[in-house]
């Protein structure tokens, strides 16, 4: 399947994995040989309408037997198992969940056991931790060493409480884990160009990061409104953690810019369906 997307510079931190369902993997977590892993795009899968054609969620009014199809598509494509899957219970919290053998299939075979849980961790062998998104920003983590990961979701709100931290502390405390031995990555979301916020937001940006680093976060319009940039804000969370500049992927993918492919709510409102990010430590390592 031949997908066209539009790359917002020449960066080598993501590529695209083409086929009957395609999606967008980075070549340091590949490369490291331990994890399989990838984020959705709207192409490749069975549902129709608004929701066309991989939608990945429940929630959204699109029909349940689409959606178990989808997933059964993204999972082959990926080389993981429905059935090791766990999800997140999102709602723009810095709360980061750490995920057992006993969690297995949760969200997808059986119902989720919790609530607003934005982030999750673990060092289980062929647990597939599963995000959601169509636009805020997925957070990728893999040490390597300790053989641990974590996926997190940060909007806005996720972002200014630094739900990338909480997910490295989380690693930290309960794995052991030494941030110069982690990977992270920016996934794929809305850029600095698409993405206009109010001062209200700014203001809490100015609160939480360091005055140095406004110029680089964000820029005032002529209309009193600001150009949010949510992945250099990550980037600067990560390196805050101990994060090494080499161990940083950060996407170049806007899923605004490319709502064509890539499910985007600033694009389409609520009338859509969402991406999925998955990552999964392989069982055969």
């Amino acid at each position: 399947m031949a997908v066209e997307l539009k790359w917002k510079n020449q960066s080598h931190s993501m590529r695209l994995a083409e086929g009957r369902v395609p999606y967008l993997e980075y070549p340091m977590f590949a490369d490291s040989g331990i994890v399989r892993h990838g984020f959705s795009t709207r192409l490749g899968g069975v549902s129709e309408g608004c929701y066309a054609s991989m939608n990945l969620s429940f929630t959204r009014g699109d029909n349940e037997e689409y959606v178990r199809e989808n997933f059964h598509r993204i999972a082959e494509a990926i080389g993981v198992r429905c059935e090791d899957m766990v999800f997140s219970q999102q709602t723009h919290t810095t709360n980061v969940r750490v995920v057992t053998d006993a969690d297995r299939g949760m969200g997808i075979l059986r119902p989720l056991e919790y609530t607003d849980v934005d982030g999750l961790v673990t060092n289980v062998p062929g647990i597939c931790l599963v995000t959601f998104y169509a636009d805020c920003v997925p957070l990728f983590f893999l040490d390597s060493v300790k053989h641990v990961i974590g996926l997190s979701h940060s909007g806005w709100r996720g972002t200014v409480g630094k739900i990338g931290k909480a997910t490295v502390e989380l690693m930290k405390k309960e794995y052991g884990c030494e941030p110069e031995n982690i990977l992270a990555a920016v996934g794929p979301s809305v850029c600095q160009d698409c993405y206009e916020v109010s001062e209200e937001v700014i203001d809490q940006f100015r609160a939480n990061f360091k005055e140095e680093d406004w110029d680089s976060l964000f820029y005032r319009k002529a209309n009193g409104r600001y150009q949010l940039d949510l992945w250099k804000a990550n980037e600067l969370i990560f390196k805050e953690t101990g994060i090494t500049e080499e161990h940083i992927a950060v996407t170049n993918i806007c899923t605004h810019c490319n709502s064509d492919v890539l499910y985007s709510h600033r694009t389409m409102g609520d009338k859509r369906g969402n991406l999925a990010a998955f990552l999964s430590l392989k069982s055969e390592v």
